[in-house]
Protein backbone atom coordinates (compact mmCIF):
# COMPACT_ATOMS: atom_id res chain seq x y z
CA UNK A 1 0.00 0.00 0.00
CA UNK A 2 0.93 3.82 -0.65
CA UNK A 3 2.94 5.36 2.01
CA UNK A 4 3.65 1.79 3.65
CA UNK A 5 7.31 0.09 4.10
CA UNK A 6 8.51 -3.63 4.54
CA UNK A 7 9.43 -4.89 7.68
CA UNK A 8 13.01 -4.14 8.12
CA UNK A 9 15.51 -6.72 8.83
CA UNK A 10 17.59 -6.24 11.88
CA UNK A 11 20.71 -7.56 13.60
CA UNK A 12 20.59 -7.66 17.13
CA UNK A 13 23.32 -7.59 19.04
CA UNK A 14 24.36 -8.40 22.66
CA UNK A 15 26.62 -5.69 23.98
CA UNK A 16 29.01 -7.00 26.67
CA UNK A 17 31.55 -9.48 24.86
CA UNK A 18 29.40 -9.25 21.51
CA UNK A 19 29.68 -5.36 20.53
CA UNK A 20 31.99 -3.92 23.41
CA UNK A 21 35.14 -5.53 25.84
CA UNK A 22 33.30 -7.37 28.65
CA UNK A 23 33.93 -4.92 31.80
CA UNK A 24 31.78 -6.21 34.50
CA UNK A 25 29.16 -3.97 35.50
CA UNK A 26 31.14 -1.13 34.12
CA UNK A 27 28.95 2.39 32.75
CA UNK A 28 31.67 4.33 32.93
CA UNK A 29 32.21 5.32 29.36
CA UNK A 30 35.46 6.24 29.49
CA UNK A 31 36.15 2.27 29.75
CA UNK A 32 33.77 1.05 26.88
CA UNK A 33 35.70 -0.16 23.78
CA UNK A 34 34.30 -1.87 20.50
CA UNK A 35 35.72 -5.58 20.28
CA UNK A 36 37.66 -6.16 17.81
CA UNK A 37 35.74 -6.61 14.45
CA UNK A 38 32.72 -5.20 15.59
CA UNK A 39 32.88 -2.28 13.85
CA UNK A 40 33.75 -4.25 10.69
CA UNK A 41 31.44 -5.98 11.68
CA UNK A 42 28.02 -3.87 12.27
CA UNK A 43 29.23 -1.48 8.99
CA UNK A 44 29.04 -4.61 6.54
CA UNK A 45 25.27 -5.60 8.41
CA UNK A 46 24.41 -2.03 7.85
CA UNK A 47 26.22 -1.88 4.13
CA UNK A 48 23.96 -4.98 3.58
CA UNK A 49 20.59 -3.17 4.75
CA UNK A 50 20.38 -4.87 8.72
CA UNK A 51 19.08 -2.33 11.07
CA UNK A 52 21.63 -2.91 14.21
CA UNK A 53 19.95 -3.16 17.71
CA UNK A 54 21.60 -4.07 20.97
CA UNK A 55 19.59 -6.02 23.20
CA UNK A 56 21.57 -6.38 26.74
CA UNK A 57 20.74 -7.25 29.95
CA UNK A 58 21.40 -5.23 32.85
CA UNK A 59 21.18 -7.03 35.99
CA UNK A 60 23.81 -4.55 37.73
CA UNK A 61 21.10 -2.34 38.28
CA UNK A 62 18.49 -4.57 40.34
CA UNK A 63 22.03 -5.67 42.15
CA UNK A 64 22.28 -2.06 44.04
CA UNK A 65 25.74 -1.67 41.65
CA UNK A 66 24.33 1.10 39.39
CA UNK A 67 21.45 3.75 38.69
CA UNK A 68 19.35 2.72 36.05
CA UNK A 69 20.15 6.24 34.45
CA UNK A 70 23.57 5.56 34.46
CA UNK A 71 22.97 3.37 30.86
CA UNK A 72 22.05 6.17 29.06
CA UNK A 73 25.73 7.39 29.12
CA UNK A 74 26.42 3.81 28.05
CA UNK A 75 24.32 4.01 25.53
CA UNK A 76 25.87 7.50 23.87
CA UNK A 77 28.83 6.02 24.27
CA UNK A 78 28.21 3.21 22.39
CA UNK A 79 26.29 5.48 19.63
CA UNK A 80 29.50 7.78 19.68
CA UNK A 81 31.82 4.62 18.75
CA UNK A 82 30.00 3.38 16.43
CA UNK A 83 28.68 6.32 14.26
CA UNK A 84 32.65 7.11 13.71
CA UNK A 85 32.50 3.86 11.49
CA UNK A 86 29.40 5.25 10.04
CA UNK A 87 26.95 2.81 11.91
CA UNK A 88 23.30 4.26 13.32
CA UNK A 89 22.53 2.34 16.16
CA UNK A 90 18.64 1.44 15.03
CA UNK A 91 17.49 0.35 18.90
CA UNK A 92 19.01 0.17 22.67
CA UNK A 93 17.13 -2.09 24.56
CA UNK A 94 17.96 -2.90 27.90
CA UNK A 95 16.68 -5.55 31.13
CA UNK A 96 17.60 -4.01 34.39
CA UNK A 97 15.48 -7.01 36.01
CA UNK A 98 17.23 -10.42 38.32
CA UNK A 99 15.05 -12.54 40.49
CA UNK A 100 18.32 -12.53 43.01
CA UNK A 101 18.59 -8.92 43.32
CA UNK A 102 18.83 -6.39 46.04
CA UNK A 103 16.85 -3.55 44.91
CA UNK A 104 12.98 -4.75 45.64
CA UNK A 105 11.46 -2.52 42.34
CA UNK A 106 14.01 -4.56 39.94
CA UNK A 107 14.60 -7.51 41.74
CA UNK A 108 11.25 -9.69 39.97
CA UNK A 109 10.82 -12.24 37.54
CA UNK A 110 10.23 -10.57 34.13
CA UNK A 111 9.46 -11.35 30.24
CA UNK A 112 12.70 -9.41 29.10
CA UNK A 113 15.73 -10.81 30.71
CA UNK A 114 17.55 -12.93 28.16
CA UNK A 115 16.99 -15.94 27.20
CA UNK A 116 13.34 -14.77 27.62
CA UNK A 117 12.96 -12.95 24.14
CA UNK A 118 10.72 -9.58 25.60
CA UNK A 119 13.27 -7.31 24.56
CA UNK A 120 13.78 -8.43 21.16
CA UNK A 121 9.79 -8.79 20.73
CA UNK A 122 9.34 -5.15 21.98
CA UNK A 123 11.90 -4.24 19.32
CA UNK A 124 10.22 -5.42 16.71
CA UNK A 125 6.48 -4.14 17.48
CA UNK A 126 7.99 -0.36 17.85
CA UNK A 127 10.36 -0.89 14.81
CA UNK A 128 8.17 -3.02 12.36
CA UNK A 129 10.93 -5.67 12.21
CA UNK A 130 10.69 -8.35 10.18
CA UNK A 131 12.20 -11.52 12.85
CA UNK A 132 12.08 -14.21 10.64
CA UNK A 133 14.42 -12.40 8.57
CA UNK A 134 16.39 -11.14 11.37
CA UNK A 135 19.48 -12.65 13.53
CA UNK A 136 20.63 -12.21 16.81
CA UNK A 137 24.73 -12.36 17.29
CA UNK A 138 25.95 -13.14 21.45
CA UNK A 139 28.69 -14.70 22.98
CA UNK A 140 26.64 -16.92 24.90
CA UNK A 141 23.98 -19.37 25.29
CA UNK A 142 21.53 -17.46 26.57
CA UNK A 143 21.54 -15.12 23.62
CA UNK A 144 21.23 -17.45 20.88
CA UNK A 145 17.61 -19.16 23.21
CA UNK A 146 15.82 -15.62 22.97
CA UNK A 147 17.21 -15.27 19.73
CA UNK A 148 15.10 -18.25 18.64
CA UNK A 149 12.12 -17.89 21.03
CA UNK A 150 11.48 -14.68 19.01
CA UNK A 151 11.98 -16.37 15.64
CA UNK A 152 15.33 -15.46 14.62
CA UNK A 153 18.50 -16.95 13.29
CA UNK A 154 21.46 -16.87 15.44
CA UNK A 155 24.99 -16.71 15.59
CA UNK A 156 27.08 -17.82 18.33
CA UNK A 157 30.57 -15.99 18.90
CA UNK A 158 32.77 -18.52 20.40
CA UNK A 159 35.25 -16.26 22.36
CA UNK A 160 35.50 -17.63 25.36
CA UNK A 161 32.97 -15.71 27.45
CA UNK A 162 29.90 -19.08 27.69
CA UNK A 163 31.20 -20.88 30.89
CA UNK A 164 27.55 -23.45 31.37
CA UNK A 165 27.12 -24.95 28.03
CA UNK A 166 23.81 -26.02 28.70
CA UNK A 167 22.47 -27.23 25.19
CA UNK A 168 18.97 -28.23 24.29
CA UNK A 169 17.11 -27.74 20.69
CA UNK A 170 16.36 -23.66 21.27
CA UNK A 171 19.74 -23.03 22.73
CA UNK A 172 21.92 -24.99 18.77
CA UNK A 173 23.04 -21.72 17.39
CA UNK A 174 22.60 -21.60 13.21
CA UNK A 175 26.45 -20.45 12.97
CA UNK A 176 29.33 -20.50 15.31
CA UNK A 177 31.99 -17.69 14.31
CA UNK A 178 35.25 -16.07 16.22
CA UNK A 179 33.66 -12.48 16.11
CA UNK A 180 31.31 -10.06 14.54
CA UNK A 181 33.30 -9.36 11.50
CA UNK A 182 33.08 -12.76 10.83
CA UNK A 183 29.50 -13.12 11.74
CA UNK A 184 28.27 -10.38 9.55
CA UNK A 185 30.39 -12.08 6.78
CA UNK A 186 28.13 -15.23 6.70
CA UNK A 187 25.20 -13.37 7.42
CA UNK A 188 25.65 -11.53 4.23
CA UNK A 189 27.42 -13.90 2.13
CA UNK A 190 27.10 -17.52 4.16
CA UNK A 191 29.85 -19.35 2.39
CA UNK A 192 28.69 -22.98 1.85
CA UNK A 193 31.45 -24.63 4.11
CA UNK A 194 30.10 -22.40 7.15
CA UNK A 195 26.18 -24.25 6.11
CA UNK A 196 28.03 -27.45 6.65
CA UNK A 197 29.13 -26.77 9.88
CA UNK A 198 25.83 -26.06 11.51
CA UNK A 199 25.62 -29.89 11.23
CA UNK A 200 28.13 -30.96 13.96
CA UNK A 201 26.58 -28.19 16.05
CA UNK A 202 25.96 -30.59 19.45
Amino acid sequence: MTGQHAPLAAAFLDKDGTLIHDVPYNVDPNRIELMPGAAEGASRLVEAGYAIIVVSNQSGVSRGLFAEAAIADVERRIRELLAGYGVPLAGFYYCTHHPQGRVARYSIPCNCRKPKPGMILRAARELSLDLSRSWLIGDILDDVEAGHRAGCQTVFLDNGHETLWQWNSVRRPDVIVDDLSAAAKVIVTEPADVVIAREFIP
